[in-house]
């Protein structure tokens, strides 16, 4: 989803830590971290308006949404020795089917 400028309440992206919840609040390189990389596949969403960045309130809201729902149910992650167990198993399997 983007940004609608017609009715989302937009902030200055400097000003956008202040409308995080809880007392500790987004260092202005972690916003721009979140917009770029993102934080488990879940990015802020911006815009840029003359050489300005903005976000909106409902942007904040959909980010930490977002984010709590990918932690409610999360893909499973295959470590680096589980996927070589799993190419080794599967190259035995084959050489054993082909020969090979």
């Amino acid at each position: 989803m983007t940004l609608d400028v017609t009715t989302e309440t937009l902030v200055e992206f400097q000003q956008a830590a202040g409308e995080f919840p809880g007392e500790r609040r987004p260092a202005l390189a972690t916003l721009h971290r979140w917009r770029q990389r993102g934080v488990r596949g879940v990015k802020l969403e911006t815009l840029l308006v003359g050489g300005r960045r903005y976000t909106s309130k409902e942007a904040i809201s959909r980010f930490i949404e977002r984010q709590n729902a990918a932690d409610a149910d999360p893909s499973p992650v295959i470590t680096p020795q589980q996927r070589r167990a799993q190419s080794e198993s599967a190259r035995c399997a084959l050489s054993q089917e082909y020969g090979v």
